[in-house]
């Protein structure tokens, strides 16, 4: 991948919270934050570069080939973001899936789509994480095929080109273009240092409409 994202900016961006790392990118005219119907289903924090595949309905049972190959090529530490414009029905993502892609040290993947298997990727991959539109025990096979992998893809309303960086937690998924990682870092650990004195502010002086006047910020 071309001008990769340094590993100390990865890092960093684990030590900051999505809600942060969207409001800084909206103070950059940016909206980065996915649908919120895209849920964490298993693992943690999830940070890395976006590796992409695109899906579209088909009648053929063909193995999603583009995705197989992604996850083989992908960079350790990359996130597989695999569009499927928001199909709940059907499962883009499995337990043989995430074995190849912990085999490959990938860090996540999100899907607007479904995944299956959930009980055996919490169980056999418990450092991996998976984010989704839905849970169904249905293959794609027959259904869906993968037809790009690398391509700008669109997931739960934002759009995600290679190299983007994933940022993950509990309270969703945010993109952050490859061009704007360096600023919206600055931008969100400004944030979340003022955040940080104005909690304080607030429970010393035990007033909330205190700490909001002197930050401006809630």
């Amino acid at each position: 991948m071309s001008n990769p994202i340094p590993a100390e900016t990865i890092e960093a961006y684990r030590g900051i919270a999505t809600a942060s790392v969207s409001d800084a990118l909206q103070s950059l005219g940016v909206h980065g934050y996915v649908a919120a119907a895209i849920k964490r289903v298993t693992g943690g924090k999830l940070v890395g570069p976006a590796v992409t595949v695109k899906e579209e309905p088909a009648t053929e049972s063909v193995p999603p080939q583009h995705a197989l190959e992604a996850i083989d090529a992908a960079e350790p530490g990359s996130v597989m973001v695999i569009d499927n414009d928001g199909e709940t029905e059907v499962a883009g993502w499995g337990g043989l899936m995430t074995a190849g892609a912990v085999a490959n040290r990938l860090a996540g993947v999100v899907l607007d789509t479904g995944v299956r298997d959930v009980e055996e990727i919490a169980r056999d991959f418990a450092g991996f994480t998976v984010f989704s539109r839905s849970i169904s025990p249905a293959t794609t096979l027959g259904r869906f095929r993968t037809v790009a992998a690398n391509v700008p893809v669109v997931i739960g309303g934002v759009t995600v080109n290679p190299g983007d960086l994933v940022v993950g937690d509990g309270d969703g998924v945010v993109v952050v273009p490859r061009e704007l990682v360096e600023r919206t870092l600055e931008v969100a650990q400004d944030i979340e240092q003022r955040e940080r004195e104005q909690t304080k502010l607030i429970l010393e002086s035990g007033s909330l409409l205190a700490g909001l006047a002197k930050y401006n910020r809630i």
